[in-house]
């Protein structure tokens, strides 16, 4: 059996070959990369969606080529090259600085515990940042946008009328069963109810989410400023 690392060390030689001798590869850029990004991340989430586990193992390699495959793109940058093992090593310490409680004697016996301490190695990794929506991607789809900003909502207490418009129509549910969706199944039916409205009405589903986010992040940010000061700097 070989030693555990062996086989990644060699993938990563393959790249180092195949951008050497192939035309093609050599001629790709980051942003040139990114539709298959993309498509490979999609396949992934395919694969553990449906329980395929020659699937699973496929795709996380389709996905670790693209890494290996940006990596050895920046290894050639003239301006700010770095490597595969420039990447590992970073990746490595952060993880390391993140989990306190395998590494460095703390303790954390529920994963709220390890959670909390992950936030406060990220927050003093990232003190730059000033606002809770700094490194919120917009690239993501739509709901998954909708669901960080609404965590990050969250923490500065912007979105809560959301929240009691919910609970009072949990309320009404207590009457009404049909009121609100009981499970993700049930959610999922609904969701896409709300689009086929959308679709009968002449609506893009996608732009109207995307403009209700745009505007809870207006609401948030407001809230940041109009915030005190906190003299810790958090």
């Amino acid at each position: 059996m070989s030693d555990p690392g062996d086989e990644l060390k060699r993938a990563a030689d393959v790249m180092r070959q195949v951008h050497e001798r192939c035309v093609w590869t050599q001629a790709m850029t980051h942003e040139e990369l990114v539709p298959y990004l993309v498509e490979e991340s999609a396949e992934l989430v395919d694969a553990v969606e449906t329980g395929d586990r020659a699937g699973l193992r496929e795709e996380l390699g389709d996905l670790l080529w693209q890494v290996l495959f940006h990596a050895e793109i920046a290894a050639h940058d003239d301006a700010d090259p770095f490597d595969v093992d420039d990447v590992a090593r970073d990746l490595a310490e952060k993880m390391t600085r993140r989990h306190p409680h395998v590494f460095a004697g703390e303790t954390a016996e529920t994963p709220e515990r390890v959670l909390e301490l992950w936030n406060t190695a990220k927050a003093a990794e990232k003190r730059q940042r000033t606002s809770v929506l700094d490194g919120v991607s917009h690239a993501m789809p739509s709901l998954a946008l909708a669901q960080k900003v609404l965590g990050k909502g969250a923490q500065v207490g912007v979105g809560l009328e959301l929240v009691e418009a919910v609970a009072a129509a949990e309320a009404i549910a207590a009457d009404d069963p049909d009121v609100l969706p009981e499970s993700e199944e049930e959610l999922g039916e609904t969701l896409l109810g709300l689009v086929a409205v959308a679709r009968a009405k002449g609506w893009d589903a996608e732009r109207a989410l995307r403009s209700a986010v745009r505007a809870l992040e207006t609401d948030i940010r407001g809230a940041e400023q109009d915030a005190e000061p906190d003299p810790f700097g958090r």
